[in-house]
């Protein structure tokens, strides 16, 4: 099956770091289309680092001319709920058009629903603070680079040699405000398959906090850690695994591409 990337959850690794953040100068920019989006339904593992499994997901893209849909929904163990809705539309260039995510139960620090209209510029914001339920809603001019959902999406066409890629994210705190991503290609790793050796290129995604602020941050402790994302290229890029936090203060989670495990039927074990 060709499963080319998307967990556009890993978007959501840089969602709530807002909070310490004021929007850089840095010059955004739009991703040209070199893959177009089609049909896939694939399957994910999040792990922490040390490799236990923390919850499985579920991806699934729609197509429709150029407008697509991608849907992703994490199960956890614990009965924690990641789900993030992208549409999006892929004429010349990438560029959002709707987005949601819902982050609920004891895995996620602070339970929330973010909806974002691009056209509009309408966002709501509703999450639980000290056990009240609060809303927040806002209409502001969105960038065109604007890529909540979107940055697995645009590493499989972004050129491994461009010396960086900046776009920008709404994130929130629960406040939203708009940040910057810097994504960066950093090197190359092995992986093998099936004892075959492939390439794999790791970028790296910082949040640029930019003026004073991004003096002060590392040194108060407050710099938000990177996070790491590798790609296969060639003919059909595609998204291998990552790592980073997945909300404010969370831990750094790996996130990877699952495959099917078959029980063992009668047949098999006759063989």
């Amino acid at each position: 099956m060709r499963f080319r990337k998307r967990c556009s959850a890993l978007t959501l690794i840089f969602i709530s770091f807002a909070a310490i953040f004021q929007q850089t100068a840095a010059v955004a920019e739009l991703v040209s289309v070199h893959y177009a989006e089609g049909l896939f339904h694939g399957f994910l593992v999040l792990r922490s680092l040390e490799g236990s499994i923390l919850a499985t997901g579920d991806v699934t893209q729609v197509a429709d001319g150029i407008k697509v849909t991608n849907e992703l929904v994490f199960h956890f163990k614990d009965g924690s709920r990641h789900q993030e809705t992208t549409v999006f539309s892929q004429r010349r260039t990438f560029r959002l058009l709707n987005y949601r995510l819902i982050q609920k139960g004891p895995a996620f620090k602070q339970p929330m629903d973010l909806s974002l209209n691009n056209s509009t510029g309408e966002t709501t914001v509703r999450y639980t603070d000290e056990g009240k339920e609060k809303t927040i809603t806002e209409r502001k001019k969105l960038p065109d680079d604007v890529a909540n959902g979107l940055v697995t999406v645009l590493l499989n066409d972004i050129d491994p040699k461009m010396p960086k890629t900046t776009v920008s994210i709404l994130a929130t705190t629960p406040k939203p405000r708009l940040v910057k991503l810097v994504i960066t290609p950093e090197g190359e790793d092995s992986f093998s398959i099936a004892g075959s050796t492939h390439k794999a290129t790791r970028y790296v995604i910082k949040v640029d906090i930019g003026g004073l602020g991004g003096v002060i941050a590392p040194v108060i402790g407050k710099q938000p850690p990177d996070t790491r994302v590798w790609m296969m290229g060639g003919k059909a890029p595609s998204f291998l695994k990552s790592e980073g936090p997945l909300f404010d203060g969370g831990p750094i989670w790996r996130i990877e591409l699952a495959s099917p495990v078959w029980p063992k039927s009668d047949v098999d074990q006759k063989r």
